[in-house]
């Protein structure tokens, strides 16, 4: 059936905005009859639109404090019957049964509910819409004929198309109202499952079930001709990544999204006022310091030539002077990203602006969530890297003792490290890195990376290892550049080895036993 022309209307909702105009409309200007429930009928009525209560329609009571209403099949006949089957019209008419052209329906608000502090299983039972979603899959099931609509915002639309073909709606609208029905009801579906099911409870169930809302198209993936787009989970917590604004700047692209992430994770590690900057999904400087501005220049100087065109993050609000400071450096930044922003910080960097500026509008604990990557037909769960370590239970395996200050540095260098592809070594300073080598194939060459790029800067400095040196070549070739302590999480069946190299060296070396590998 092409166009079809509204006569009957069955209203039931829990969301009454706009319900009572849209039905004024199809009343009075399209002569369709109202059939309406219980609270819905009653706000109509009030609006002083003629309504036909749903028990005048089957013949039988509202019951069992409203479970059984609608669930009657002078309701459902009339839903789901085929207007151009002779037999299903005669059975119709035979049964008394007349046809109902439009639902209009939206459903308990089960979410809203069961995330109230202290809800009871009572009540969320009660709260488990059954009528209305057999009402929308009946009338969904038959859009050839019946238009159902779920969502106010819809009600313009039908109206205006009505309006336009003297109160017809085309099989195009059904059928989109229709599909959209469907999404609605297996994520209602979806909803009361994970409540009953206790869903979350335990780390990793025999079934996992993704919900994600699109937020948007972007210019392209990982190259130029992969198309790409970015999801968020439909329960992504506040402060993340997914839920942070962009104030200003270019379209994000996949790369800016995944350098972005990795750099927001680096630098939500530290309490003090930190600044990291990520090229290509490794920190090529971080530093911490007394305000942000001193924090970002000496994250800046550890490496000025990867930092440009890197992704920047700030624990803390981004004010005018620390956009000056970005700006004498003549740093090119793809994105920007903190908690907050001084207006005055905004009104400068809004000269530049192809700049992307996100804002998180808070700060989210580093650990605590699940992290998941894709792989060919499958899926990877894990629990975040965030695990509570206590530096008294930490082991100092070597002759020589690491002094207090060079306790502390390594302890900065420890929290970097674990921001840094494998094999990661990070030389630190001074509260800052100054040398990384990052996602080589063995950690001999990262450490020689890490020395190179720190320079005269290696003299002094504190030595991190995301995992356990398996030769003492690495160990060698940083204290042979002056490297004067080390911390790492030990348990090679070398580790004697390695250690005797540190003695021969005379530095010292902190065993964590905890690893923290990011592939």
């Amino acid at each position: 059936m092409d166009n079809v022309k509204i006569k009957r209307a069955l209203v039931s909702v829990t969301d009454k905005t706009g319900v009572a105009d849209f039905c004024r409309a199809l009343a009075t200007e399209f002569g369709v009859e109202i059939v309406s429930t219980g609270g819905t009928a009653a706000a109509l009525v009030e609006a002083g639109i003629p309504v036909r209560p749903i028990d005048d329609l089957t013949g039988f009571p509202e019951m069992m404090d409203g479970r059984v209403k609608t669930l009657h099949p002078k309701v459902h006949g009339g839903l789901l019957a085929r207007r151009d089957s002779s037999t299903h019209m005669a059975e119709a008419e035979s049964q008394g049964i007349g046809m109902i052209d439009l639902v209009v329906v939206n459903l308990y608000a089960f979410e809203d509910t069961v995330a109230r502090e202290g809800v009871s299983l009572e009540e969320a039972v009660e709260n488990i819409d059954i009528g209305g979603p057999s009402m929308l899959r009946s009338a969904a099931k038959n859009f050839e004929a019946v238009t159902v609509v779920t969502d106010p915002v819809d009600y313009s639309g039908i109206v205006d198309e009505m309006r336009a073909s003297g109160g017809l709606v085309s099989y195009g609208t059904r059928k989109r109202l229709a599909t959209d029905v469907f999404r609605i009801t297996s994520a209602y579906d979806s909803a009361i499952w994970r409540y009953l099911s206790g869903y979350g409870s335990e780390p990793f169930p025999e079934e996992v079930r993704f919900r994600l809302d699109k937020i948007q198209d972007l210019r392209y993936g990982e190259n130029p001709h992969q198309d790409a787009a970015f999801y968020r989970f439909s329960d992504s917590k506040e402060h993340t990544l997914a839920r942070s604004t962009q104030v200003q700047g270019k379209e994000l692209s996949y790369n800016n999204i995944l350098d972005t992430d990795a750099c927001w994770a680096a630098v939500r590690e530290f309490e003090a006022p930190a600044c990291v900057i990520v090229k290509h999904m490794n920190p090529c400087g971080v530093a911490v310091g007394p305000d942000l501005v001193s924090a970002y220049q000496r994250a800046y100087e550890c490496d000025p030539v990867s930092a440009y065109g890197g992704v920047i993050a700030f624990n803390g609000t981004v004010t005018p002077d620390l956009v000056r400071a970005i700006f004498a450096n003549k740093q090119f930044v793809e994105v920007m990203i903190a908690p907050e922003y001084d207006n005055d910080a905004l009104l400068l960097l809004d000269q530049k602006r192809n700049l992307r500026v996100l804002r998180t509008g808070g700060i989210r604990p580093v650990a605590g969530h699940y992290e998941s990557r894709a792989v060919e037909g499958g899926m990877l769960v894990q629990i975040s890297d965030g695990v509570t370590e206590d530096p008294s239970r930490f082991r100092v395996a070597t002759i020589a003792k690491p002094t207090d200050e060079e306790m502390e540095q390594l302890l900065f260098a420890w929290r970097v490290v674990k921001s840094v592809k494998s094999n990661a070594i990070v030389l630190a300073k001074d509260f800052a890195t100054v040398g990384v080598g990052a996602g080589q194939m063995n950690r001999v060459n990262s450490a020689r990376i890490a020395v190179e790029a720190a320079g005269a800067k290696v003299r002094d400095s504190v030595c991190a290892s995301d995992a356990f040196m398996p030769f003492p070549d690495t160990l060698e070739v940083c204290a042979d550049a002056g490297v004067t302590a080390f911390i790492q999480p030990g348990g090679s069946i070398r580790d004697d080895e390695v250690i005797a190299a540190a003695n021969k060296f005379g530095v010292s070396m902190v065993f964590t036993g905890y690893r923290h590998f990011r592939h």
